[in-house]
């Protein structure tokens, strides 16, 4: 069954058409991996599905039900939750206090909403940094801390943007595993990364994007060996 059914989504700004006609599945339990150039418009689409911007056109069904024109907080209550790019935790909050904020979505429970971030915390491996304040973190540890917090809001649906970028190569592997276990306790990912390597192992689907256009859509051994995202994207040299 599709988690997510997308339908001819555009979305303009002025003279530049961001996303142009796009229309997408998403089985539940999948991953999709959305490849593309910079510019390409999968950040815009990332702020569409979470009603963050109004699509000029299009229709966006989750679980069956439409929802655009719905506030990003009723499609995050609904199951939809994303990080970002640009890592922009409460810096002075604690880690706990950090993932409380998020949890709060739900309960109004002080001490209910703790509880959750502790255990969100320890499923990102976390737990032991949980007094620390934010502004104390390596950039893996805020990736974590970032997925911790788009967790405690409780997501079915969980987009990723760029899980792995800007981080040291040690900690690749590690966020990689993260990922995993997700897909293992059943959520459904959509997943923004450059690294390519990552991306394929991780991915059951990819979708391609190009001047905010669908170009491709199929599995990574499809995509790799796609004339236009080789063109638009890869390269010959990856080719």
């Amino acid at each position: 069954m599709a988690i997510l059914e997308v339908e001819g989504l555009t979305k303009k700004f002025g003279g530049l058409i961001a996303n142009n006609d796009i229309s997408f599945r998403v089985e539940a339990g999948e991953i999709l991996g959305l490849i593309g150039p910079n510019g390409a418009g999968k950040s815009t689409l990332f702020e569409l599905l979470t009603g963050f911007y109004p699509p000029d056109r299009g229709a966006i069904r989750f679980q069956g039900h439409p929802i655009v024109g719905l506030r990003p907080d009723r499609i995050n209550r609904l199951g939809i939750a994303r990080t970002f790019q640009k890592l922009k935790p409460f810096q002075n909050m604690t880690v706990v206090e950090n993932v409380m904020v998020a949890a709060m979505q739900h309960t109004a429970n002080p001490r209910k909403a703790r509880t959750q971030a502790l255990e969100t915390l320890s499923f990102v491996g976390l737990l032991e940094m949980r007094n620390a304040h934010a502004k104390a973190l390596s950039t893996g540890q805020r990736k974590r801390l970032e997925m911790a917090r788009a967790m405690a809001t409780r997501p079915r649906l969980l987009l990723l943007d760029e899980v792995t970028g800007g981080v040291d190569q040690r900690s690749i592997p590690g966020l990689i595993e993260l990922v995993g276990r997700l897909r293992r306790e059943g959520m459904t990912l959509i997943l923004i990364e450059h690294n390519m390597q990552v991306l394929m192992s991780l991915a059951d689907r990819v979708l391609a994007l190009h001047l905010g256009r669908k170009i491709a859509d199929g599995t990574p051994t499809e995509i790799q060996n796609h004339r236009g995202v080789i063109e638009s994207y890869l390269g010959a040299a990856y080719a």
